[in-house]
């Protein structure tokens, strides 16, 4: 037997050396897929001698590719390089680049990107003459791209009753017909978008027997990876492409198909035995990845789905210790115990940085882990996103802010002037820089007297623009920070953009937005805040974004990412964030239970990503919207099996104890909790003016301390934590605190 063989498990060698034939390769979390994968190709070139040329091996992800390729490579050398190996859309856009001819385009068509396909919907929407506002172009594209994967050209959506109904009911009729229109301008110009690239390669073999004859006898075997994620269109061409070998080899976990809302399809995978009555299933169960704990635990979750395909995920590695839940009294708060936890698990068990992971459902949950880790000087990395004050549309409401503040800045007003569009173009920009400049005075200036400065009717949006920063002015001299930012929001008419923003990138930017004012919110409301302007805030919120620029390329940094993005990826410990029912699971995946039972498939996703460590975390009240919010304990809490739970002995704190019951009971006595929790009290003890921290190496345990947000207390415990020191203290209006004493301002009084 070969040396990689043996490497393999029973399983997993079936899975290498079976061939022939259709197979299913159900593969657990932490299975090892793809080394199978990769030593089934590299078994089919060895071993049974099929020429490289007739594989192909298809992925969602051009890393992915790469990596399998070079997996093979090793294996069976630069045969490897002759696969059709790569994602969908490259190795079907090598076979429509040989055969466009047929549906009509040239051999050398352009492929356009995202940019250049809503750039053309612009274009059209302005043509037709209807109303942008209305007709978004986020909103068409996303409709017109779930069109083609579901298969659907221009004229069968127009021929398709309940889509054109549905497009009534939500005041945009006019889709179907800007669809059509865009379909041919691309036809036209010998262009085809991603989307059209497997559209058009099913088009072609539907329509082009001799093609599609030539490429079934062509390619003898193909293999596809995460099958869980196709869609109609990629299912329809592999199941034609295969028709005649019948060699097709799929590998995927049901249990983590979550990309429903991009048009992945789990019936795919789950009804897959229906076409192929001879179906090979092989079951990779063994998980190589994570502790018996996280492993149980993510059983326990899963098995709540009804639409699942049956295995049992088991392992070999050690028990592991038991999931921590942290609860927490706010959103901010739990940022606070995330981050400290994170340095006390690196100090006691010598882990980097880069062994960390923070996962939530929505990107706009990482402002407060962001700023607790800044706090602590723990650095991080935002992946598939970036550092939430550097976002697009929270700069937008920022650069409004501080434009409202200062009309002398005129990166701001760059920026706003046509925000949203107010047809003020890129020429009456320039000339109003250029008055200024030429006539040494303020932008301000200029715009305020545009008629003089500019004249025609160019000046007409501009005083519209003018008469709102000057309200906004106002509502700014006699309105906290708070007030004065949900007002130019609203008015400003960013809010009401994102808003009507219906595509899943819309309502993550409206979120967005909300947490910033939520931000501002909690800085009005904070008691060690004496300055609660807009000015100040926005002051703070430069230091921060100061910080968010000095780049570096340091490699050990704790990583923040939706669970979306986590996919794929592992960690030696994971903390799950905002687990609350409306947040996660989503409020906007509750209205049947596949959209339920999608959310609990995320939440495993998001369990299997740890090796060593799981931390569950939620907080009792979150703001939103700009108000405090009480929040109940996900449902998912509850589909972990108790035995492996260690529960918060108490409010606000990460020392655990077990509670067999805790899920019912948190739900339950949640109100209860929040009212008796002493973390709650907002009247904030005022410290003497003269206070002056201590210099708190010689601090011993019965010591009295004075804090200036806590007031006093008496020190409980010490202990050593890496080159740190942290106290127990237990303060009289505040109960209980465990500070960082480089961190606390304390001063030492005498007993």
């Amino acid at each position: 037997m070969d040396s990689y063989l043996q490497t393999l498990n029973e399983p997993q060698l079936e899975a290498v050396l079976n061939t022939d034939g259709p197979c299913m390769l159900i593969a657990g979390a932490g299975s090892g897929k793809t080394r199978v994968l990769t030593y089934r190709i590299a078994n089919l070139i060895q071993a049974h001698q099929v020429d490289p040329f007739s594989i192909m091996a298809l992925t969602f992800t051009n890393k992915a590719a790469k990596e399998m390729r070079g997996r093979i490579e090793k294996v069976v050398g630069s045969d490897a390089r002759n696969l059709w190996m790569g994602t969908f859309h490259s190795v079907f856009s090598r076979i429509l680049r040989a055969e466009a001819h047929h549906l009509g385009y040239p051999n050398n068509f352009t492929i356009y990107d995202t940019d250049d396909s809503k750039s053309l919907i612009r274009s059209i929407v302005k043509e037709m003459g209807l109303d942008e506002t209305l007709y978004k172009v986020n909103t068409v594209y996303n409709r017109i791209s779930s069109a083609k994967n579901r298969l659907l050209s221009w004229q069968d959506y127009l021929a398709h009753p309940l889509i054109m109904a549905d497009d009534a009911s939500n005041m945009k009729p006019e889709i179907g017909n800007i669809y059509k229109a865009y379909a041919l301008r691309c036809f036209k110009s010998g262009a085809m978008d991603f989307d059209d690239l497997l559209f058009n390669t099913d088009k072609l073999f539907k329509e082009h027997l001799e093609v599609l004859n030539k490429y079934q006898h062509r390619i003898k075997y193909i293999l596809v990876d995460e099958f869980q994620d196709t869609n109609l269109c990629q299912y329809f061409i592999v199941r034609k492409l295969a028709a005649v070998s019948q060699n097709v080899c799929v590998v995927g976990d049901d249990a983590q198909s979550i990309y429903g809302f991009r048009g992945a399809d789990i019936s795919n995978i789950l009804n897959f035995e229906k076409d192929y009555p001879d179906l090979r299933i092989i079951k990779l169960e063994q998980n190589y990845r994570s502790t018996k704990t996280i492993v149980g635990a993510a059983n326990s979750v899963i098995a709540k789905n009804k639409a699942q395909l049956p295995k049992n995920v088991w392992t070999a590695n050690d028990e592991g210790t038991p999931i921590d839940l942290i609860k927490s009294v706010s959103d901010n708060e739990e940022g606070k115990l995330v981050a400290s936890s994170i340095f006390e698990e690196k100090m006691q068990h010598q882990y980097k940085f880069s062994d960390f992971a923070i996962l939530y459902r929505t990107n706009s949950q990482s402002r407060a882990i962001e700023e607790a880790l800044r706090r602590m000087n723990i650095k991080y990395k935002v992946v598939g996103g970036v550092s939430f004050y550097q976002r697009k549309e929270i700069k937008d409401v920022l650069a409004y802010l501080r434009f409202s503040l200062n009309q002398q800045d005129e990166a701001s007003f760059r920026r706003i002037i046509n925000l949203p569009k107010r047809g003020i173009g890129d020429t009456t920009i320039d000339k109003i820089i250029v008055a200024a400049n030429d006539h040494a005075i303020s932008i301000w200036e200029v715009v305020q007297n545009a008629n003089s400065f500019l004249g025609g009717r160019t000046s007409a949006p501009i005083d519209d623009f003018v008469t709102k920063i000057k309200r906004f002015g106002i509502e700014i001299q006699n309105k906290d920070a708070y007030e004065a930012a949900a007002e130019i929001a609203k008015s400003s008419g960013l809010l009401k953009e994102l808003y009507e923003d219906k595509t899943v990138e819309g309502l993550s930017r409206y979120e967005n937005v909300q947490e910033l004012l939520n931000a501002i919110k909690e800085y009005v409301e904070d008691p060690e805040k004496e300055d609660k302007s807009l000015g100040a805030f926005l002051q703070e919120v430069s230091l921060v974004t100061g910080q968010d620029e000095n780049k570096d390329n340091d490699p050990d940094k704790v990583t923040l990412m939706t669970i979306h993005m986590a996919k794929g990826l592992e960690f030696k410990n994971v903390y799950i964030v905002g687990l609350e029912e409306d947040l996660f699971p989503s409020q906007m995946m509750l209205s049947s239970r596949a959209e339920l039972e999608e959310e609990r498939r995320l939440f495993y996703v998001a369990i299997t990503r740890a090796e060593k460590k799981l931390f569950l975390s939620y907080a009792l009240t979150r703001y939103r919207f700009g108000r405090l919010k009480n929040c109940e304990p996900s449902r998912f809490l509850d589909d972990v099996d108790k035995c492996y739970i260690k529960v918060s002995s108490k409010l606000g704190g990460v020392d655990s104890t077990p509670n067999p019951n805790y899920a019912k009971s948190l739900i339950s006595g949640m109100k209860k909790t929040i009212s008796s929790a002493p973390i709650q009290k907002t009247t904030a003890y005022k410290p003497a003016i003269d206070f002056t921290p201590s210099d708190t190496k010689g601090l011993l345990e019965g010591m009295k301390v004075e804090h200036p947000k806590f007031g006093f207390g008496t020190v409980i415990k010490l202990e050593e934590v890496g080159p740190e020191r942290k106290a127990k203290i237990n303060f009289t209006d505040f109960g209980e605190k465990t500070l960082l004493l480089s961190f606390a301002k304390l001063k030492i009084h005498e007993n």
